[in-house]
């Protein structure tokens, strides 16, 4: 009996050991798609921390994420830096995300950092403002490059009259979309209807509040007889605004560009800027969510051609963008005293 009884407690044991044994281990939390329950990952990149254009840009990437059923993954460095982006796209490909988008504070210097990160299997996409092509495989543009650089030349020539000197107030030197937009504003100015405006400067602000008014002061100092100013960068422009404002240059210095109607609207509805444009930075983001899903599914690859859906914002259709693809938003937008105080309650 006592025999029968010692077989028994040592099958019983064995039993235990062996169901011990088959229980499945946890999946590893930097497993890509591994954290928060097996969501898929989504990190987006933008230039600095402190931008309410950047703020508003990540908030709609996020929600197209959370609308996906993903998790989002917001970052920005404290200064509009290639080499703080970089820092963070490798400590985002060693957390093994499913996707990263970024908008480029450099189109050129981040290339090995996300080539390495699309070798480890990372869907990348640049969004706003682009990485060269190289570096990503789709580019999610807000509007038409040409668009919108032409529109802001046709605007500053309307308000000064089409006569007189203008000056540019741009982000960084290395910004993709700035220069690209700056570009067609030169190729604009070609035309001999606008023989007697003249294009003193291009200066640079950085996106940071500080140094945009900075150099508005410089400008309105080195060329006394400015006459208008444009700013294609929503810093910049909310800088140049409160400038032309404290010195009372209502009227005397004329500004557009591209500017957050929250942040612009009471230069609107004073004068000092008759009217700017610009798109709908939360659909930029949106819209780089949905198109980041669709890559790391396989709905779209990046090529030409291909479609997908854009949760609200509807069908969309990967075009030819140079050497490289991008997914465009729409066409740029105008904000003046007739719509401004709609829009301002908005973003």
């Amino acid at each position: 009996m006592r025999k029968w009884f010692a077989t028994c407690m040592a099958l019983v044991l064995a039993l235990t050991v062996l169901a011990g044994c088959s229980t499945s281990a946890p999946k590893s939390s930097d497993q890509a798609g591994g954290a928060s329950g097996g969501k898929k990952r989504f990190a987006i990149i933008f230039k600095n921390t402190g931008n309410p254009y950047g703020e508003k840009e990540m908030e709609g990437f996020k929600i197209a994420i959370e609308e996906l059923g993903g998790e989002a993954i917001l970052k920005a460095p404290d200064q509009p830096t290639a080499e703080a982006q970089i820092q963070m796209i490798e400590e985002l490909i060693s957390q093994k995300v499913d996707a990263i988008a970024v908008v480029a504070n450099d189109p050129d210097a981040l290339q090995p950092a996300l080539k390495k990160a699309m070798d480890a299997g990372i869907k990348v996409l640049s969004l706003d403002s682009a990485v060269n092509a190289k570096s990503r495989m789709v580019h999610v543009n807000q509007a038409d490059p040409e668009r919108i650089g032409r529109v802001q030349v046709q605007a500053i020539s309307e308000m000064i009259g089409g006569k007189g000197e203008i000056a540019v107030l741009s982000a960084t030197s290395q910004a993709t979309n700035q220069n690209t937009w700056i570009e067609w504003m030169k190729k604009e100015l070609e035309d001999p209807k606008y023989k007697d405006i003249k294009l003193v400067k291009v200066a640079y602000g950085d996106d940071l509040r500080d140094k945009s008014v900075s150099e508005t002061e410089a400008l309105l100092k080195s060329y006394p007889d400015l006459k208008g100013i444009i700013a294609p960068t929503t810093v910049g422009i909310a800088a140049a605004g409160k400038v032309l404002t404290d010195k009372g240059l209502k009227g005397k210095v004329m500004l557009t560009g591209l500017g957050l109607p929250s942040e612009m609207a009471e230069y609107i509805e004073s004068g000092v800027c008759p009217w700017m444009y610009l798109w709908n930075p939360v659909d930029v983001g949106y819209l780089a969510g949905y198109a980041a899903d669709a890559l790391v599914k396989g709905t779209i690859t990046g090529k030409p051609g291909d479609k997908f859906k854009a949760g609200r914002l509807g069908d969309k259709e990967v075009i030819q963008d140079g050497e490289g693809s991008q997914i465009m938003l729409g066409d740029p937008f105008k904000f003046d005293p007739s719509n401004i105080a709609e829009w301002k309650k908005i973003y």
